[in-house]
């Protein structure tokens, strides 16, 4: 008796193209979380501030932006600058996500680079801690007056890259950054690393890991970025 071949089970890729990607930093290509929750309860420790309160409105946002908000009474760059100047020298638990390190590798220079609510002296400390490449577009907290959630740092990083927002796919993982990269006028996918899907659900796309993301270039020269869903 022949026999009966099962069909190929369908494709369920999906996929944006542009002409660049810019990463997000932290929560996206380096884990970094826990060391962001430890310093950040110790500051709260050390200033009688509600961990709580600052739990609920950091994520992706600067930190001088989030002392604003939960400690107005404060000064907010000495604040900050003091407790990014520990948490910059503290890698302990820092990891990079799976796929991190093959999606930087993907593109070439001038095709891709990073946009970070955090100070360059915490960005480049990181990315060499892992082994993940520093690129000269790189965009930090110190080069825009307003950070995330305006779209500020996603206009200066596709800037760098001689591109419009509009040319760029931006990958985030927190609704400050998908804000920002939405009124920037990026493609936005999200990665659920830091928050649930329904936080992040102004993305254009939302995916469980950063490693189920894969991005190459095309024929014509456009960056394709593509996930399972």
């Amino acid at each position: 008796m022949p026999r009966t071949l099962a069909p190929p089970a369908p494709t369920t890729d999906q996929a944006l193209t542009a002409r660049a990607l810019i990463f997000d930093l932290d929560g996206v290509l380096v884990q970094s979380n826990p060391i962001s929750e430890r310093h950040w309860r110790r500051w709260a420790r050390e200033r009688d501030v509600s961990y709580e309160h600052i739990a609920a409105v950091h994520h992706g946002r600067p930190t001088v932006e989030t002392i604003r908000e939960v400690a107005p009474h404060l000064d907010a760059e000495a604040e900050a600058e003091r407790k990014e100047g520990r948490e910059a020298e503290d890698t302990d638990g820092l990891t990079a996500f799976d796929g991190a390190h093959r999606l930087t590798a993907a593109l070439p220079d001038g095709r891709w680079t990073i946009a970070t609510s955090g100070r360059r002296r915490t960005a480049t400390t990181r990315l060499a801690h892992v082994g993940l490449p520093r690129p000269e577009t790189l965009v930090t907290a110190d080069d825009v007056a307003s950070g995330k959630p305006a779209p500020d740092p996603y206009r200066l990083a596709a800037e760098r890259l001689g591109l419009r927002p509009q040319d760029c796919i931006v990958i985030e993982d927190a609704p400050a950054g998908v804000e920002s990269a939405r009124r920037a006028g990026a493609q936005v996918v999200a990665v659920t690393s830091s928050n649930d899907a329904d936080a992040l659900a102004a993305a254009d796309a939302v995916v469980p890991r950063l490693a189920d993301v894969h991005a190459t270039l095309d024929d014509a020269e456009r960056v394709r970025v593509r996930w399972e869903a």
